[in-house]
């Protein structure tokens, strides 16, 4: 059983972890826009998506919070970009270790509580009581609501790590039944890939769902702090 999880260790090469390489690829497949009037195709519907995913993200923010703009998209097609090449076979997807995840989701999750803190602090702890509680509850609901909120970034964490994880132990899972089954029942193999297909087909929307939840969230914090 420990292979199976094999493939979510950290892999080293020589000594040098290759989780470094896996988190720098991504930044490398995307073209740089150019100064030009007139861009080609691949740029323009890059472009495209961004603007169109930013407008989206933006849209129930106040203005205050436009200035994430940049940092929430790149994060956003990094984190889609890790998802979707783990699937690759002879991959290590960098998103299925919780350190690397908590290390995106604290950071700013806490940069948001600060945000909140700093620029409008009365309601930004008036979140830890909601208007009109009895006076007996008080204690009790600022315990919970506090432990809530420190809840939010490894709710974040662990959410993109189990989603992919499951999915990588899956696929694997019906992969390794489909070639023990391929000399004994040929037909039920032919099933077992067949469900295969369909299960990486579910797999890549769950890898675009899941980088977009993740900022989704992320926006949400933001918003009820700015």
């Amino acid at each position: 059983m420990l292979s199976f999880f094999d493939q979510f260790m950290s892999p080293t090469f020589l000594g040098l972890p290759l989780i470094v390489l896996a988190v720098a690829l991504p930044w490398v497949l995307y073209p740089t826009p150019t100064q030009r009037w007139l861009n080609n195709r691949l740029l323009t519907l890059q472009n495209w998506f961004i603007f169109r995913f930013t407008q989206q993200l933006l849209l129930p923010l106040n203005p205050g919070g436009h200035k994430w703009a940049a940092i929430l998209t790149s994060l956003m097609i990094f984190l889609l970009t890790m998802n979707i090449l783990g699937l690759l076979p002879y991959t290590f997807t960098p998103t299925t270790q919780l350190s690397l995840n908590m290390g995106l989701a604290a950071p700013f999750w806490l940069a948001t509580v600060i945000i909140g803190l700093r620029n409008q602090p009365t309601h930004a702890l008036g979140h830890l009581l909601p208007e009109g509680t009895p006076t007996l509850l008080i204690p009790i609901l600022i315990i919970i609501e506090t432990i809530s909120l420190f809840i939010r970034p490894l709710a974040l964490g662990v959410r993109l790590t189990a989603n992919l994880t499951a999915g990588h132990l899956l696929i694997q899972l019906i992969a390794t039944a489909a070639f023990v089954l391929l000399p004994l029942m040929p037909t039920v193999s032919l099933l077992t890939v067949t469900l295969l297909f369909l299960l990486t087909l579910l797999e890549i929307a769950v890898a675009m769902i899941q980088a977009y939840v993740f900022v989704l969230l992320l926006s949400l914090y933001l918003q009820e702090n700015v």
